[in-house]
């Protein structure tokens, strides 16, 4: 089986920014165990699988893969894949227009393809469904498990928690940049820490600018105990981020993140919350770049 693959740059203009991605296409045949073997190959953030959708008014489905376990959501992967597809023209015999939906484990995800001059450089996510904000964690603890003092955690207007969107976080907001890029990715500190059970990802971040609808945050993820050691950007984070978000404030929100900075992987995350009478919505807007075209021939 002769496999074809495309490498992409998610959430950045920049070659060799952002969060990389590898999108795979003819695998329909492949077994779970087949695509987690591949995924440790790539040895990317997420590798994802592009396969014919159930329904035909679908554009795809699509499975996304850490180099250590399937994920049933996540915001890179989407962005990246959409951007992807929309460049190539064409998929399964059928052209991809400015709107993708992807059949996934979370449920459909709707995807607006952003472009210029004709052609596509990124998209626009729908969150599948509002974040669900959980149960909390001692601020001390989370402190630990990313190696920093107690003080650096701020809880003046959340404590740590934990949300989840298909994919599970620990959301903790810490003092101030220092303190941000003295933060580490430890699996050993966070199960010694937080437990077995705690979220796997990680996510740490800090206020760079603020006003009455808009706030600008550099941010970091670590997920060591996902195969992941530290994310260059994470879309579903910032969705999560944005619904823990929606739970503190009135009306709505735009969000500007700025993650993979400490990595030399610089990438831009745009999040708007949209309050429309009783409705919530999310979305998160990303470039790409595209990266590599090639075959896997030992499969």
């Amino acid at each position: 089986m002769v496999l074809s693959y495309e490498t992409v740059d998610v959430f950045t203009e920049t070659a060799f920014g952002g969060n990389p991605l590898a999108v795979v296409t003819g695998g329909e045949d492949l077994t779970t165990e087949a695509m987690q073997a591949i995924a440790r190959e790539f040895n990317t953030p997420e590798t994802t699988f592009v396969m014919p959708p159930a329904d035909p008014a679908n554009t795809a489905q699509v499975r996304i893969f850490t180099p250590a376990m399937e994920l049933p959501f996540a915001g890179h992967p989407n962005v990246g894949t959409a951007t992807m597809l929309a460049r190539r023209g064409e998929l399964f015999g059928r052209p991809v227009g400015d709107t993708v939906r992807f059949e996934e484990a979370i449920g459909l995800v709707g995807l607006d393809i952003v472009r210029s001059k004709g052609e596509a450089v990124g998209a626009v996510l729908a969150s599948p469904a509002m974040p669900e904000v959980k149960e909390r964690f001692d601020p001390s603890a989370v402190a630990a498990a990313v190696g920093l003092p107690d003080t650096a955690i701020v809880v003046a207007r959340h404590a740590p928690v934990h949300v989840a969107i298909g994919a599970v976080l620990l959301i903790a907001e810490v003092e101030d940049l220092d303190m941000l890029a003295a933060a580490r990715g430890d699996a050993g500190l966070q199960v010694k820490h937080l437990g077995e059970a705690a979220p796997p990802l990680v996510y740490l971040y800090t206020r760079e600018d603020a006003g009455a609808d808009f706030l600008h945050i550099r941010s970091r993820m670590f997920a060591p105990r996902a195969g992941i050691p530290e994310d260059p950007a994470t879309g579903g984070a910032a969705v999560a981020i944005a619904g823990l978000f929606a739970t503190l404030r009135d009306g709505s929100l735009d969000l500007v993140i700025d993650q993979g900075i400490e990595m030399g992987r610089p990438s831009r995350l745009d999040v708007r919350l949209i309050r429309d009478g009783g409705a919530e919505r999310i979305t998160v807007a990303g470039r790409c770049v595209p990266m590599m075209r090639g075959e896997l021939l030992a499969v």
